[in-house]
């Protein structure tokens, strides 16, 4: 949930013209707020020092046969069954993540300083945990409840991530000191040529952290001592954008034309949104400087080449693809109908079915009684072949993180609302980095 409410507030920050536009500003907010406020319930948001995070509720264990989240179909409102919440007194992944997004939320909020303030509060604290030397491991570690369903596989790019955000939300500039700070980049392998790694995901922000340094560089050019950070950063993020273009085969792409970002793995779609995102910003960003293009290696990049890459990218979600189906929800002619998903599946008949009650649902080879518009779902595998059956959940499954990447990704590219970013917006509580130029002298009198 951290990660999807920093995407969203990212793409709010970048593009509120945008939603305003279409009508959606309004509710994207309430959207925000409604994940802020419930993050804000996990911790002691209070205080300046808290000890523990609680971190979901419910869940599941591989193999149970026991009434739990993936044993049981039932709507929300049936469940009967315990669902504890689950409590960590460590885990720098987690507490780095959530203090993105509360920070990103503090910018798109600033307009009510009351909750602005409340949220860079959380912010702070959340981060101060993280960065806490004893409670440095990841969140899932040993946790048996969320290690086989939710494994994270590091902290250190959150460090940067959260840090950024902070700086951008407070203009402290201690954060923008712990977002360069070298020890962080190396721990995370940022600047190694790991094509993994160029793959935002809500278990790596390392390519999104490293394009908002860059937005930092572009626009503030805060120069020494944290200049040659940012500058590796920026040319690391122009890495990653030639790595997605598809002639310098850095990628598999499947025959219909979707990059492979997952190396083949189920689920695809989340990656391909997430990245159609970053591409499109960083195409804003440099169109904002009047820079024309990039360079990967000895050949030049125009922007128009990334720009149609993410451009292609959100086509093929929406239906230019070899199935010839959209894989959101109600849009276009045909769309996935057996999503794995309980609320859609069980029919608002005003009957309550038990744990087991609801397989008949699970099991059904009719579509969903209720569509869940919106949502897109896991997507086609490696050869652009789509299995729409509800239980085959790497095909059918929507989640949070993945339609806000979409979300960020539909925005950047719509004309709605004309065309780029709001530069000055995410850098409101940032103070002049230089003295302000003394006045000139009194007019010289012989």
């Amino acid at each position: 949930m951290a990660f999807a409410m920093t995407m969203l507030s990212w793409s709010v920050i970048e593009y509120s013209q945008k939603y305003e536009a279409i009508g959606e500003y309004k509710h994207t907010r309430d959207l925000i707020k409604w994940g802020t406020d419930y993050l804000l319930l996990t911790f002691n948001s209070s205080a300046s020092k808290i000890d523990k995070i609680y971190c979901q509720v419910g869940g599941s264990q591989s193999g149970s046969r026991q009434p739990d989240d993936h044993y049981c179909w039932q709507r929300p409102e049936d469940m009967d069954y315990p669902r504890p919440s689950r409590v960590v007194n460590a885990g720098s992944d987690l507490a780095g993540e959530m203090a993105a997004a509360l920070a990103a939320a503090s910018i798109v909020f600033r307009d009510d300083e009351v909750y602005s303030k409340k949220l860079v509060r959380g912010a702070e604290t959340v981060y101060a945990f993280a960065r806490d030397l004893g409670k440095r491991r990841p969140y899932s570690r040993g946790k048996p409840y969320i290690e086989p369903f939710y494994n994270s596989t590091g902290y250190y790019d959150e460090f940067i991530w959260g840090a950024t955000w902070l700086y951008y939300a407070t203009g402290n500039v201690n954060y923008i000191r712990w977002a360069t700070e070298p020890g962080f980049s190396k721990h995370s392998k940022a600047l190694y040529r790991i094509s993994d790694l160029s793959v935002l995901s809500w278990d790596n922000k390392l390519p999104a952290a490293m394009l908002l340094l860059t937005r930092c560089r572009i626009f503030l050019n805060p120069g020494y001592p944290y200049e040659e950070m940012l500058h590796m950063y920026h040319n690391k993020t122009e890495l990653n954008m030639c790595s997605y273009l598809q002639q310098f085969n850095v990628f598999n792409w499947t025959k219909g034309g979707m990059i492979q970002l997952s190396s083949g793995r189920p689920q695809p779609l989340q990656y391909v949104a997430n990245t159609a995102f970053l591409a499109s910003l960083f195409v804003d960003y440099l169109n904002a400087t009047r820079v024309p293009g990039f360079q990967c290696g000895s050949k030049f990049i125009p922007l128009d080449v990334l720009r149609s890459f993410a451009t292609s990218q959100i086509n093929y979600i929406l239906g230019d693809n070899p199935m010839k189906m959209s894989y959101v929800v109600g849009y276009g002619a045909k769309f996935p109908r057996h999503i794995h998903h309980r609320g859609a599946s069980i029919p608002n008949d005003k009957r309550s079915y038990s744990c087991t009650g609801g397989w008949r649902w699970r099991d059904s080879p009719k579509p969903n009684p209720n569509n869940i518009t919106g949502a897109m779902v896991g997507g086609p595998d490696r050869f652009d072949r789509f299995r729409d059956v509800r239980k085959n959940y790497n095909f059918t499954e929507p989640t949070l993180a993945g339609n806000a990447g979409l979300v960020a990704a539909l925005s950047s590219l719509t004309s709605s609302g004309g065309i780029g970013i709001d530069k000055n917006r995410m850098f409101s509580a940032v103070p002049p980095l230089y003295p302000p130029s003394p006045p000139p002298p009194p007019a010289w009198k012989p």
